[in-house]
């Protein structure tokens, strides 16, 4: 994988932050676009911009097809077995409130159990609360491990024939876990559950095959993987997805009105109500195919490379804190500098030209687990260099020298 040539794609990257070259490690927060997005986006606006699915002119129909054939794309990524398993949404949190309000509302009750862990990302958190809340179903959570990874031993253990939803994000975004989702799948299935994976962080950076995981249902944002923002998707297994009712009501999602009452269309239109994210789409399908070209396997292993570059060299800083496991670890590193706030990291490094995250990551449960109130994140991408992680620890250096920790 030829990392500068890539880099060369992303027009964003060749510029100077405060008098030094960008390095970009908030990618775990939303990725950069390539020129080829860039373009497929503006030339969307510029030549084919039209509503889909509604009029029968040219550019209904161009914008019809490049919609349509964005959700095909997507249905070849995760290898879903039809376009039909495959919803556009917002993102994530949107994907994952429609599996919560729609599925899980109808078939969770009182003395059902709802099984997550203390790693999630409130997006796969809070609404599973609220379906407690409003069922009667009780929320539990599978115990994690001293560096944050959870063992099969205590899902099995958490798992019920009373869990009803298996929720759980396929890799941490503050910890560089990646969860054996596979192996939990298999047992929420055994026990009668469904399983719902979170797959903002996993889907940009390596290969998903639904089918092989057998997940139920799959959620991921496009603003991640190099596409727009506000554009997502949601597998779903075509059964399910026929039995659950849509939450949004509208245009475009009907197939009979009457007075008192109506009746939907197939899928996947029936949950998408109104005018679509046709833009975004056509956004995601050209970053599917950016990243396609370039191949998950290939990224996925120059992340891992950069990961353990990082927490190699991070280790040798005194008086930092690094989160997360040793190995099995995804592109990123979650670090505290002793004695420093994490605000006061970041924007010491951003001076330095050196974007990361600093705060809590919507993982407020983990923060108190991890028994602190933020962290700094650096995360890493297809575009990233064992450069840029040589930045980060000169920064780091710069950081400590800067408030005086460790001097004298």
């Amino acid at each position: 994988m030829n990392v500068n040539a890539i880099r060369e794609q992303f027009p964003i990257l060749h510029q100077q932050i405060n008098g030094h070259p960008l390095v970009y490690l908030d990618s775990a927060a939303t990725s950069q676009k390539p020129r080829s997005v860039i373009d497929a986006v503006s030339r969307y606006y510029e030549m084919d911009n039209a509503n889909v699915h509604r009029g029968v002119h040219t550019l209904g129909s161009r914008a019809t097809d490049a919609y349509e054939g964005a959700r095909e794309k997507v249905a070849a990524f995760l290898n879903a077995a039809s376009t039909q398993e495959i919803i556009f949404t917002r993102g994530t949190t949107t994907a994952l409130n429609l599996v919560a309000s729609s599925y899980a509302r109808a078939v969770c009750g009182e003395g059902d159990e709802i099984v997550i862990t203390q790693m999630e990302h409130h997006s796969n958190l809070i609404p599973w609360q609220q379906v407690a809340k409003a069922t009667g179903a009780t929320l539990k959570y599978i115990p994690l491990e001293k560096d944050g990874s959870i063992t099969l031993a205590n899902a099995e253990a958490t798992i019920t024939d009373r869990t009803k939803i298996v929720s759980i994000m396929y890799v941490s975004n503050v910890l560089g876990v990646i969860n054996p989702i596979k192996e939990i799948t298999a047992i929420a299935h055994r026990h009668g559950a469904k399983m719902v994976v979170d797959g903002a962080q996993s889907t940009p950076h390596m290969k998903v095959d639904v089918q092989d995981l057998d997940c139920d249902f799959y959620a991921f944002s496009g603003h991640k993987m190099c596409a727009p923002t506000g554009i997502g998707a949601l597998y779903g297994k075509k059964a399910l997805l026929e039995e659950m009712e849509p939450i949004e009501f509208g245009g475009e999602m009907i197939d009979h009105v009457d007075l008192h009452d109506s009746t939907w269309k197939e899928l996947p239109w029936k949950f998408e109500g109104g005018t679509p994210i046709i833009a975004g789409a056509v956004g995601l399908g050209a970053a599917i195919d950016f990243l396609t070209e370039i191949g998950l396997d290939e990224i996925e292993k120059h992340e891992h490379k950069l990961a353990a570059y990082a927490y190699e060299r991070l280790s040798t800083i005194d008086g930092i804190s690094i989160f997360g496991p040793v190995d099995n670890r995804a592109g990123l590193v979650t670090f505290n500098l002793n004695d420093v706030h994490p605000h006061d990291v970041a924007t010491v490094l951003d001076t330095k030209g050196i974007a990361v995250r600093a705060g809590h990551h919507c993982c407020q449960p983990l923060m108190r687990y991890l028994n602190v109130s933020s962290t700094a994140r650096a995360s890493f991408y297809l575009y990233n260099t064992e450069e840029d992680v040589d930045r980060l620890v000169d920064g780091l250096q710069q950081t400590k020298e800067f408030f005086g920790y460790g001097i004298g």
